[in-house]
C-alpha cells in the first residue's frame, strides 16, 4: 500500500442543508428565527376582535341577564298630560282645535257641560286630553250594575242639573275614576256620592251596605263623541262590576248629589261656574233591557 502525504482537511458537509458547512447553517438560522418571532406576534390573538362591529350589535354578555316578565309586559309610557293654569287657558287652547259651533254650545245647549267642568276633570286627574286636532278626551269610568232583590238592575233615568236643565241618561250607576283608584274603590265612592243621600248613616254605613259580586268584573273600551262636550271625541275605558246595595227602595226613587269642595281657590271658583248634578232619578229595569 502506498502511503503518501495526507490530503488537505475538508470540513464536514451537512447534506440536509444544501451541502453547506455547519457554520453557514447556524449563521443563516438567526434571521429565520427572528422572522418566525415577528410572525408569531402578528398571529397571536389580539385582545380586540379582528372584526370591528358596531356597538351593541351581535354582542352578548358572558352571563346574560334574564328579562323580567313584568317588564316585558309593561306598556310604553304615556305622554305627559296637558296642564292648564285655569279654565281660560284651557278655553284658549281648545278654541282653534274644535269646530266653532260645537264649542260655542258648551254649557249653553241643555244637558251639556262647560269648560269649567272639563278643567276640573283635568285638574283632578279624572280625565286627560291629547294634543291633537281635534283633541281626544280619555276617561276611566266604573259602571256598577246594582242588582235588586227581584233581580232587576238599577238605572239612572235622568239628572237634574244646576242650570235647570234635565239630562236623560238610561244607564247604570257610573262614575269617573280618580288617579290610582281601583275599580272596587271607585264603586264604593260612586255609591256614597250618588246614592248615599237616601241612607241615614254616615260614610261607613254606606260602605257597609255594598257587596261586589265575585267574578263580575269586565272591561271594554268605547270611542264616541261626548254628549257633555259637543265636538270633543272621547275614549272611555269602562270597568263594569255587579253589586248589591242593602236598603235601597224597591220602587223608583230620587237622590241628592253629595258635592265635594275644591282643593284650591281656583278649583272652588271653577266649581261655582261649572254645571253640576243636583238630583239623580233612579228606576229598576229587567236585566235584558240594560247594557252596562
Amino acid at each position: 500500500m502506498f502511503i503518501g502525504p495526507s490530503p488537505p482537511h475538508t470540513p464536514l458537509v451537512n447534506r440536509r442543508n444544501n451541502h453547506r458547512p455547519r457554520t453557514a447553517t447556524v449563521s443563516s438560522a438567526l434571521p429565520d428565527l427572528f422572522l418566525a418571532a415577528v410572525s408569531l406576534l402578528f398571529l397571536w390573538p389580539s385582545p380586540k376582535p379582528l372584526l370591528s362591529l358596531p356597538p351593541n350589535r351581535f354582542s352578548f354578555p358572558l352571563t346574560p341577564r334574564r328579562r323580567s316578565t313584568a317588564m316585558s309586559r309593561r306598556s310604553p309610557p304615556s305622554p305627559p298630560p296637558q296642564r292648564f293654569a285655569n279654565p281660560q287657558s284651557l278655553s284658549d287652547w281648545l278654541e282653534p282645535r274644535l269646530p266653532p259651533d260645537s264649542f260655542a254650545a258648551w254649557g249653553v245647549k241643555p244637558g251639556t257641560k262647560n269648560v269649567h267642568n272639563l278643567w276640573l276633570e283635568l285638574s283632578d286627574g279624572e280625565s286627560s286630553i291629547t294634543d291633537s286636532t281635534p283633541p281626544v278626551r280619555a276617561v276611566n269610568v266604573v259602571t256598577v250594575r246594582v242588582i235588586g232583590k227581584n233581580g232587576k238592575i238599577l238605572v239612572e233615568g235622568r239628572q237634574e242639573l244646576s242650570d235647570g236643565s234635565v239630562r236623560e241618561r238610561f244607564r247604570p250607576l257610573s262614575e269617573k275614576m280618580k288617579p290610582d283608584e281601583t275599580p272596587d274603590e271607585a264603586v264604593f265612592r260612586a255609591v256614597r256620592e250618588e246614592l248615599g243621600s237616601i241612607f241615614d248613616g254616615g260614610e261607613d254605613d254606606v260602605v257597609g251596605r255594598v257587596k261586589i259580586l265575585p267574578g263580575s268584573y269586565s272591561r271594554r273600551v268605547e270611542e264616541k263623541n261626548s254628549m257633555s262636550y259637543p265636538g270633543l271625541p272621547a275614549r272611555y275605558a269602562l270597568h263594569s262590576v255587579d253589586a248589591t246595595v242593602e236598603g235601597l227602595p224597591e220602587e223608583d226613587f230620587c237622590t241628592e248629589e253629595n258635592e265635594c269642595d275644591g282643593e284650591s281657590v281656583e278649583e272652588t271658583r271653577a266649581a261655582g261656574k261649572a254645571v253640576t248634578v243636583k238630583r239623580h232619578h233612579w228606576k229598576w229595569f229587567s236585566p235584558g233591557s240594560v247594557r252596562a
